[in-house]
């Protein structure tokens, strides 16, 4: 087994990123709600979800939405004994979840 360089390879995947020479899932998939804005309580919770057709969704329904593939680029996943909502990791900071306008 030959040994990889893993850090330049890396170094590479980053600046391929940042130059903005990669794909993204930047599509939303017919019939799919894109999430563009969230609520967060005083603790910065996230709390409620707007999506792009102006919905506004409580956490419970977003939840419910995301689970049965009804938003686009959104995951569910357990994390502290419960059902957590996450934007899919892309290598992109300003469309988590966590980064969008609040409304």
């Amino acid at each position: 087994m030959t040994e990889k360089d893993f850090e330049a390879i890396y170094e590479q995947y980053k600046a391929q990123s940042q130059a903005g020479n990669f794909q993204t899932n930047q599509y939303v998939e017919y019939g799919k709600e894109e999430i563009v804005a969230v609520r967060k309580n005083d603790d910065g919770d996230l709390i409620a979800f707007k999506t792009n057709t102006g919905r506004e969704l409580d956490y419970i329904t977003a939840l419910d939405e995301a689970k049965a593939g009804k938003l686009a680029n959104i995951d569910v996943f357990h994390k502290y004994g419960r059902e957590i909502i996450r934007s899919e990791p892309d290598g992109i900071k300003d469309n988590n979840l966590d980064n969008l306008p609040e409304f």
